[in-house]
């Protein structure tokens, strides 16, 4: 009792005007005040935390779920980072060409259109992106890889890039460039002989191992794009045939190069020449990988002055699935000038002019997915052969004409 008299006291001489029902009153709303003062607190850091999760998972949403520039493209489901591993898994293997092509031709070609495939995984799903894959023969270094930068800029997740190249090359491009770790397990290539159809069918086999990959490019270290990719992807995609170039040509450099000793496989009345640098379907890319019959044909019987590459593919697909292609190349190139080799194009013949001549040079016929036929001037979309000192002018010129680029 002491110490309770006692401690009352000394509230007394602090508090002489508040008489004890009052202070107890105060003491007790002054709990009560503190109290909400820890609840409110409490729970505004809890809605912080909870609003910024909610944050996070509307950012990540909106990531995946992106406006696309064409209704072609399907919701992406991972992020790119994950897109990434698994495209540099694809590239690291240790198959020879006859286990990867076998391992390719395993896999299930569609069964009808590439139109019919789209929509059924789109139905399926709804997650399923189409990609373009872009497949680059080189000897060594890409000189215009700066303009292919600017070219893939702002595009990532719809398309692939593959590069076959001499394995004795040790130079590789740094981190930060679209091309690095791209490469794919490569064998010497030598101009004129079947090495060079083998790469061809080697970067078609890796593409093929990315189920997304639906459309095939093939591209050489001097080739250039005419367009931004918004138009070629929509070009490429927007239609179910490939652009193979096939031709009978009855000059010594067509009809001249037949070797007899194909008959009965190849007729001279099936033998065929056209461009090297193609474009196909998944569907006719899975066809050329699977032949092993025709492809032994022309690997004992068609040498110098038959040039495999030249006549192979336009061969083959004219025989077995002419149907399936546009039948012609999507690649210019300068043939004006009599000689094995086409036109090269240096610093000065890079101009306005120049570009859209090539690019509004003809007309020809665009057969549309929905079956509508188009007559356009819009032929070509790549173009070879330009050299490394162009890549400054071109860079300085194609926010203009080309409508990519700084």
């Amino acid at each position: 009792m002491g110490i309770i008299d006692h401690k009352s006291k000394k509230e007394e001489e602090q508090y002489p005007m508040i008489s004890k029902p009052l202070r107890f009153i105060l003491l007790q709303k002054g709990s009560y005040v503190l109290s909400s003062l820890f609840f409110v607190f409490g729970f505004s850091v809890g809605l912080f935390l909870c609003l910024q999760l909610k944050a996070v998972h509307m950012s990540t949403t909106t990531t995946q779920r992106q406006p696309l520039w064409s209704t072609l493209l399907f919701n992406h489901t991972t992020t790119m980072d994950i897109k990434q591993e698994l495209q540099l898994k694809t590239l690291q293997h240790n198959m020879s060409d006859q286990e990867l092509f076998t391992k390719v031709s395993s896999l299930s070609s569609p069964t009808s259109s590439s139109s019919s495939w789209l929509g059924r995984r789109h139905n399926n799903d709804g997650k399923m992106v189409v990609k373009v894959a872009f497949m680059f023969m080189t000897g060594g270094r890409l000189p215009l890889a700066g303009l292919w930068e600017k070219f893939f800029e702002g595009h990532e997740g719809f398309y692939s890039i593959y590069v076959h190249t001499n394995p004795s090359f040790q130079d590789s491009f740094p981190e930060t460039s679209i091309f690095y770790s791209r490469r794919i397990p490569s064998q010497p290539v030598y101009w004129g002989t079947s090495s060079m159809v083998d790469a061809e069918k080697r970067l078609l086999a890796n593409a093929l191992l990315d189920e997304s990959n639906q459309r095939f490019v093939l591209l050489s270290d001097s080739c250039i794009p005419l367009y931004n990719f918004t138009t070629i992807y929509d070009y490429l995609t927007g239609t179910n045939l490939s652009f193979i170039g096939s031709f009978d040509d009855p000059r010594k450099s067509g009809r001249g190069r037949y070797n007899h000793k194909m008959y009965p496989q190849i007729n001279i009345t099936h033998w065929r020449k056209g461009s090297q640098w193609f474009e196909t379907t998944r569907e006719l890319a899975l066809h050329i990988i699977a032949d092993t019959v025709y492809y032994r044909v022309f690997d004992e019987h068609c040498k110098p002055p038959c040039y495999m590459d030249e006549h192979y593919i336009p061969t083959l697909v004219h025989m077995l699935h002419g149907e399936m292609s546009a039948n012609r190349t999507l690649t210019w190139v300068d043939w004006s000038k009599a000689g094995p080799h086409p036109g090269r194009f240096i610093w000065p013949d890079i101009t306005d002019e120049f570009l859209n001549r090539i690019r509004f040079k003809e007309e020809c016929v665009y057969y549309g997915r929905g079956g509508e036929n188009v007559t356009t001037s819009k032929c070509f979309l790549f173009a070879r052969k330009f050299t490394a000192e162009t890549l400054e002018p071109l860079l300085r010129i194609s926010p203009i004409v080309l409508g990519f680029g700084p």
